[in-house]
């Protein structure tokens, strides 16, 4: 792999295209590729040899900003047959999994693959992500999102159902993004090493009920389930405010840690 440290655009590089706060585009650098958008069309061939930071102009002198794109660009930016797990979310989890370098994490539910996308950035480059779903159609799609962001060697895609039991043992976080998720939750217990963490998004209240109390049966103990809200502001000098619209409820993040004997942990 050539070193992505380079300042310099060069052909088979994503970049993002950035036109102003409310629209930017990731797209692949091809020399004989033009990108088109209502503002006129950028032949993708003139981008080589640019400086990151730079501008290129559209065949109708719209002034178009050439910038690296991070994880969050390639989250945002994935093809998406499923819903996916939003930033704010995959934030705390990652943090709450203590997800890092040299770590082995199982997802349960792939989807379109933007949480693999974050874990595996975060695992690099000696972690690993083994990541299961039952669905091929999906899973095509997560290779070719995380193949698009540079990361496809830190992760295995596992075509199978995570309720007959994960493959990998002595595993160090287990995260979960399924419809039924306490039905994950012996599994998962049979995966993760003692005192380990897991996590749960649901979308709904019942669906954290069930897991909760399937985590309390199953030897897991300091329990908690948040919510994460970001509210964004429009700033101007003398009239800073809150966006009119807000990004709200997404689901709820239930997590867990596993011991080897057995909770006494209140259940209320």
């Amino acid at each position: 792999m050539r070193n992505s440290g380079s300042e310099l655009v060069e052909e088979g590089d994503y970049v993002v295209l950035f036109l102003d706060e409310r629209r930017s585009w990731v797209v692949r650098v091809e020399a004989s590729r033009n990108f088109h958008t209502h503002k006129g069309i950028v032949k993708l061939g003139n981008l080589v040899g640019k400086r990151y930071g730079e501008a290129v102009q559209s065949n109708l002198n719209q002034r178009f900003w050439v910038l690296k794109p991070t994880t969050y660009d390639h989250m945002m930016n994935v093809d998406r047959p499923t819903q996916i797990m939003y930033p704010k979310d995959i934030g705390i989890l990652i943090l709450k999994l203590g997800i890092g370098p040299g770590k082995i994490v199982v997802e349960a539910g792939t989807g379109s693959g933007a949480a693999a996308i974050a874990i595996a950035n975060a695992l690099k480059p000696d972690g690993h992500l083994y990541s299961y779903e039952t669905r091929i159609e999906f899973l095509r799609v997560a290779e070719r999102n995380l193949r698009r962001a540079g990361l496809l060697d830190f992760v295995t895609l596992r075509n199978a159902d995570a309720k007959l039991g994960f493959q990998e043992h002595d595993v160090d976080a287990v995260a979960v993004d399924l419809g039924e998720p306490w039905e994950i939750v012996p599994q998962a217990y049979r995966s993760l090493k003692g005192g380990c963490p897991l996590a749960s998004f649901s979308p709904t209240i019942n669906q954290v009920e069930r897991t909760v109390l399937a985590l309390r049966e199953n030897n897991f103990i300091d329990l908690q389930t948040i919510e994460c809200l970001v509210r964004n502001m429009r700033v101007e000098k003398g009239k800073t405010r809150p966006t009119t619209m807000m990004l709200g409820h997404t689901g709820y993040l239930t997590f867990a840690r596993k011991i080897l004997g057995t909770s006494t942990e209140a259940a209320d």
